[in-house]
């Protein structure tokens, strides 16, 4: 090879090598300007989203990691901090018919071997619907609140079909007890029914969730009304029962239970039919329970101020209407004695000389003619007689007829009458020290004490003697009263209650128990009042709740009625 040759080749390379890093400069170009219109199409989007979010209404939200870890709704406790209503996450059975594709079956195995794999897991489904529904094909919820454990069983199974979502529920630890103050979550997660309904906005408020709402209830108390009240519905096969517990001073509800029950973890058909709340939504006519309250306001007004006057006890016709007493109870009785063996008669006597103006009014001071005042959204509005009374319709209030209040009205009036005589209203809420509203005065403190004498004498003397719980000072009414029905009253239905307080030295709490419609057996009809099934509640209930309460039993205190006792026949005896 030449020099010209030589010299020709390392010009053509030298060409080559230029060439290629011109090429090799215009694809980095390329690439840099791709790259930047990359950027500048990222920062124009940017630009539209910050103008998109600058003129909408729409804001960022910021959720702070404490809100992120807050249950979606509040918990409610009872008064000492055991929990009654709170929120736990929790399993869904959930039944997809395309998780294996639109063409296959929804199912690898029958739907009535998957019914009856499932039904080993939760025994309580309907077997033939559950059928239906795996063959139908249908996208639907199978249950809902399904436990961990029971997740685990069902994706055993082995079908796809057979989902589990994750959801949060609501779950109620305590079960059926105190349903009715509680209330229930809904499938929009609303609160319903009881105190759930009245805080709902309060319990899904993010800046206050987080703290807990404690009720007034004590579910010891709670635990042990229900109980003693469901043992005498079953004694006497009652269709129904009602109880509260009522501090006298504050309003506090330390109880409150309707029987039947429902089930919060679980709302079904049955659960719906009991949800009606027989202590704050059913008015009935509460009978003699009534007749402490109208001596009371006679003793108030001076109308019984010798409280051993005979006052005649014979039949009283008047309207075309004959008051009579159950039995007969002597020619004459005086007022001690009336309470003590419950008389109609002697009670309407007294009410006539007070008057309906007064005994009205006495009504109207305690709440007996508006809805019972406590937060719950179910309240019944009384049966109330109006504004004129008439001569024997005030007669018939005074023993507790021709008017129909809540049991939640009488226990209020009754802690009016033992707690010194104020009237509070009622509450759900836990009081601090303090907090308890003033009330609004309806009797004497000087009639209170004497009320207090009467309502012990009673229980020891009267118709309330097996609700004398030894020890704990009880003292109380009892009121049996048939049921109104078309054409008059119905003999064979009867409301039977006992209103009492303890101790009666110094009341700290009144306590209602009612039976509807207790039935007698055939070797007794008594069984169906209230002296032989309401009384008998509170016997066993004060004994088992007074300890929790701080009320401990004492056979050497009592309320004095030594001035009262020579009044009754036989000194007592």
């Amino acid at each position: 090879m030449n020099a010209l040759s030589v010299s020709t080749a390392i010009s053509t390379g030298r060409v080559n090598l230029i060439t290629n890093r011109q090429r090799s400069l215009t694809v980095a170009r390329w690439r840099a300007l791709w790259l930047a219109m990359v950027f500048v199409s990222i920062g124009a989007v940017a630009l539209v989203r910050l103008a998109f979010l600058g003129v909408s209404d729409s804001a960022t939200t910021v959720t702070s990691l404490e809100q992120a870890l807050l249950p979606p709704r509040g918990e409610i406790t009872d008064r000492n901090g055991i929990p009654l209503a709170r929120a736990f996450p929790a399993y869904a059975l959930w039944y997809n018919p395309e998780a294996l594709g639109e063409s296959g079956a929804p199912l690898v195995k029958s739907p009535q071997q998957v019914a009856d794999e499932l039904m080993a897991i939760f025994p309580d489904l309907d077997r033939e619907e559950l059928v239906e529904t795996l063959d139908a094909g249908k996208a639907t919820y199978l249950r809902r609140r399904v436990l961990p454990e029971d997740a685990n069983r069902v994706q055993a199974i082995g079908e796809l079909a057979l989902e589990m979502p994750h959801e949060n529920d609501r779950h109620y630890p305590q079960g059926s007890m105190a349903a009715h103050a509680l209330g229930y979550i809904d499938a929009s997660g609303n609160g319903q029914v009881g105190m759930e309904q009245v805080l709902d906005e309060r319990l899904k408020d993010p800046a206050l969730r987080g703290q807990p709402v404690a009720l007034s209830i004590d579910m010891r108390v709670q635990g042990a009304l229900e109980d003693e009240l469901r043992r005498g519905m079953l004694s006497v096969n009652a269709v129904g029962a009602a109880g509260i517990v009522l501090d006298v001073d504050t309003g506090e509800v330390l109880a409150l239970a309707s029987l039947p029950e429902f089930n919060p973890n679980k709302i079904d058909v049955e659960g719906e039919s009991y949800m009606f709340n027989r202590v704050t939504n059913q008015v009935y006519e509460l009978g003699s329970t009534f007749k402490p309250l109208t001596v009371a306001a006679a003793i108030d007004a001076g109308v019984v101020r010798d409280f051993g006057r005979r006052y005649d006890a014979s039949p009283v016709p008047i309207g075309g209407f004959t008051i009579r007493d159950s039995h007969p109870l002597g020619a004459t009785l005086n007022v001690p004695e009336a309470l003590i063996h419950s008389s109609n008669t002697v009670t309407a006597r007294i009410a006539d000389e007070l008057g309906a103006k007064r005994l009205r009014q006495t009504m109207i001071d305690l709440g007996m003619n508006e809805r019972p005042y406590i937060e719950l959204p179910a309240r019944g509005f009384p049966i109330w007689p109006g504004k004129d009374w008439p001569r024997i319709r005030n007669m018939t209030v005074g023993y507790g007829h021709g008017i129909a209040v809540t049991p939640l009205h009488l226990a209020s009036a009754y802690a009016a009458m033992v707690n010194g005589g104020v009237w509070r209203p009622a509450t759900m809420h836990k009081l601090a020290a303090g907090e308890a509203p003033r009330g609004r005065r309806v009797f004497k403190a000087s009639t209170s004490a004497r009320m207090r004498q009467l309502l012990r004498m009673i229980s020891v003397y009267g118709t309330g003697r097996s609700a004398d719980a030894p020890g704990y000072r009880v003292g109380g009414k009892t009121g049996s009263a048939e049921k109104p029905g078309a054409g008059g009253y119905r003999r064979s239905s009867l409301i039977s209650t006992f209103a009492a307080a303890f101790p009666m030295d110094r009341p700290r709490y009144v306590v209602v128990a009612m039976l509807d419609e207790p039935q007698g057996t055939t070797a007794s009809s008594f069984q169906r009042t209230a002296a032989w099934n309401a009384a008998p509640i509170v016997g066993n209930l004060v004994p088992r709740i007074g300890p929790l309460l701080g009320i401990r039993p004492d056979d050497a205190r009592d309320v004095d009625i030594s001035d009262l006792r020579p009044l009754i026949g036989g000194g007592g005896e």
